[in-house]
């Protein structure tokens, strides 16, 4: 196996791992908090409520993209923002483990590196995007005009 081929197989990991952990956190907001728990939550720490929706759907809609692999330089930051939240206005004071009680930064800090990370590695081979891009090239320019 060529390095080239190890990171993409790496960048495909790093993808789905990371989709797969955004889409697992909005699958507890929505299913197990509620929606109006984690509106509430949201509330507790003094943001409105739209912000309990606008997480939920960046974690769910950004985990999909990352799953499937669109934009995920794109995805990968600007979901950087909602990790950042979390340790500002959750996790930060509760200390470096996320074993600790009420979770503390380890984890959170973690998932910026490896969005960063992904963000530098792009969408890699093994992507849909990357499938439709190839696509298109292979049925020439008139198939971006049409």
């Amino acid at each position: 196996m060529t390095n080239e081929h190890a990171v993409g197989y790496a960048t495909l990991i790093l993808r789905l791992s990371l989709g797969l952990m955004f889409v697992a956190h909005a699958a507890l907001k929505i299913f197990v908090f509620t929606p109006a728990g984690t509106v509430g939550f949201f509330s507790s720490l003094g943001l409105p409520a739209f912000f309990a929706y606008l997480t939920i759907g960046m974690e769910l809609f950004g985990g999909v993209a990352l799953l499937v692999g669109v934009y995920t330089r794109a995805v990968s930051l600007a979901l950087t923002p909602v990790l950042i939240g979390s340790i500002a206005l959750v996790h930060g004071d509760k200390g470096w483990l996320f074993a600790n009680e009420g979770g503390g930064y380890e984890y959170p800090l973690f998932l910026i590196a490896a969005s960063i990370a992904l963000a530098l590695l792009g969408d890699g081979p093994y992507s849909a995007r990357r499938w439709l891009v190839s696509s298109d090239q292979a049925r020439g320019p008139q198939a971006t005009h049409a």
